[in-house]
């Protein structure tokens, strides 16, 4: 499938809002073809120096119209996609386009999986003092927090090439693991260092016990 594309430093997931500030005249003209047309455009992610993975989104509305004509739009996430060929400027257009292919997302994460990715999501929230508003199991999906966990960019990416829901949930729950490990760590360093240079009862040693 052929789409327009819109290269960003960044990472979108599935479901999720997508607000944009648009200012160039390509994308200028790629939003009004989306009103007039109704297309969708992909986002691929620019990391490495490359584009290779993104996510298709459709426009949900334009919030704010300048008068020099930039604009504020919100769009909604749709697919991910991978890119099979790249061309800098589509025919007729000022924007990118290129052909693509849709993975295929297997839904196949079970209930105990999720539920304990919630729990050490809960936990990790726990650790640093922010607030957690319980999700229901049935309403919850690996990219509903992706963006809130703590991943990395790089981590981000990864994620994003994963097709099955089973393969998210297992990278997400390393992930938190390895985090909670840290802080843990991290927390007990702290007591370590605040118990420093407190009075303390010590037992003497008994020279009594190195003599040969």
């Amino acid at each position: 499938m052929k789409l327009p594309l819109f290269p960003l430093q960044s990472v979108f997931f599935p479901g999720e809002t997508v607000p944009l500030h648009i200012f160039e005249d390509r994308y200028k003209q790629l939003i009004q073809d989306c009103r007039n047309e109704a297309i969708t455009f992909g986002i691929p992610v620019y990391i490495h120096d490359s584009v290779a993975y993104g996510t298709e989104v459709q426009l949900v509305e334009v919030v704010t119209a300048y008068e020099n004509g930039e604009m504020d739009v919100k769009c909604v996430a749709r697919q991910v996609f991978k890119i099979e060929s790249f061309e800098r400027q589509m025919s007729g257009k000022l924007y990118a386009g290129g052909n693509v292919r849709f993975l295929d997302t297997i839904n196949d994460g079970t209930d105990l999986s999720k539920k304990r990715v919630l729990e050490k999501i809960e936990e990790l929230y726990g650790l640093m003092d922010v607030p957690f508003t319980p999700i229901p199991l049935e309403k919850f999906n690996s990219y509903i927090l992706a963006h809130k966990m703590g991943l990395s960019f790089e981590q981000e990416f990864q994620l994003l090439q994963l097709a099955k829901e089973s393969e998210r949930l297992s990278f997400i729950k390393g992930h938190l693991m390895a985090t909670i490990s840290v802080l843990n760590a991290v927390g007990r360093t702290k007591k370590a260092i605040e118990l420093n240079g407190h009075f303390k009862n010590f037992d003497p040693l008994d020279f009594e016990d190195f003599k040969n």
